[in-house]
């Protein structure tokens, strides 16, 4: 059951990120995630960093009710928002803006995919007109790319 409580709350992040991104990030703390998408100055950390801390609050908060509690459904839930974080950190800020380079040269339609949405999201600079706030899921338009590309190839 505890593991459903995990899996569930990760996929159900999903929905969470692309609601606060859009509304949120985009919306009323734009001042913090703007500079994630103006870079005309290139600091090894962002305003946006802070987003990571603001959203790590809430888990850990959740993770310590639910130890002291006998490790009840709270801690499962934080654990799985923790679980979506380090997968947002690795996919986002390693693979995809490449803080680290790894997986540069990936032939993954997958991960070729999220890559592409996730730069079609930075074409726009400011807070309006975006799109692909999500994260995991990518719309079906940029798989197609990328499967269509190897089927001609075949």
């Amino acid at each position: 059951m505890n593991f459903l409580i995990v899996l569930t709350t990760f996929f159900l992040m999903e929905g969470a990120t692309w609601v606060i991104h859009k509304y949120v990030m985009h919306g009323f703390l734009w001042s913090l995630h703007r500079d994630h998408h103006d870079h005309s100055t290139d600091p090894p950390l962002e305003k946006n960093d802070y987003f990571f801390v603001i959203f790590a609050v809430p888990a850990i908060v959740l993770m310590y009710f639910g130890s002291v509690n006998d490790f009840n459904y709270l801690f499962y839930i934080g654990l799985g928002v923790t679980i979506y974080g380090m997968a947002y950190f690795f996919v986002h800020d390693i693979f995809i803006h490449q803080r680290i380079k790894v997986l540069k040269n990936t032939e993954n339609p997958y991960l070729l995919a999220i890559r592409r949405a996730h730069k079609q999201h930075h074409k726009h600079i400011g807070k309006e007109e975006g799109e692909c706030f999500g994260f995991l899921w990518v719309p079906v338009k940029y798989f197609k790319m990328y499967f269509n590309k190897n089927k001609k190839e075949a």
